[in-house]
């Protein structure tokens, strides 16, 4: 690659990031450290951009940094022959994962909505309140039976 390649600014703007984001990511293992030209400036393959957009699909769709980062290594490492290395189970994985936070954003959604029906308007009034929607004994309890154990 002599001469040729993508400077950080370019390869920055073609894959909608910010500079700290690639040396972040290069800091990380997830991209390999460039080759400089002979001006010092450093330069990636053209490939870095899809490279980049990959990571940033992937942390959209919940996967940390690490497990985007195992997902990358197990991809190029053809998964070991195992099944539990690649992305469709990992995507099982953070579906569940999803999906969990789906119904507690539920649980919470309600409670907040019954709370505003119920004209709620003070936290220390409400807790003392039989008819208060919000979870105050529940999470008495929880924590009686913690204290417990």
């Amino acid at each position: 690659m002599s001469g040729s390649g993508l400077r950080s600014g370019q390869l920055a703007d073609a894959a909608g990031v910010n500079l700290q984001t690639l040396r972040y990511y290069e800091r990380r293992g997830l991209l390999a450290s460039p080759q400089r030209s002979p001006g010092g400036h450093r330069l990636y393959p053209s490939d870095t951009v899809t490279l980049l957009r990959i990571i940033k699909t992937a942390q959209r769709l919940g996967f940390t940094l690490n497990e985007v980062a195992d997902l990358l290594a197990a991809g190029q490492h053809q998964h070991n022959g195992r099944p539990d290395t690649g992305l469709q189970a990992r995507a099982k994985d953070k579906l569940a994962e999803v999906e969990q936070k789906l119904a507690d954003l539920s649980v919470i959604r309600d409670t907040l909505r019954a709370a505003i029906s119920a004209g709620c308007d003070d936290l220390v009034a409400c807790a003392g309140s039989a008819c208060c929607p919000l979870p105050f004994a529940e999470l008495a309890e929880r924590n009686d039976r913690a204290d417990t154990c």
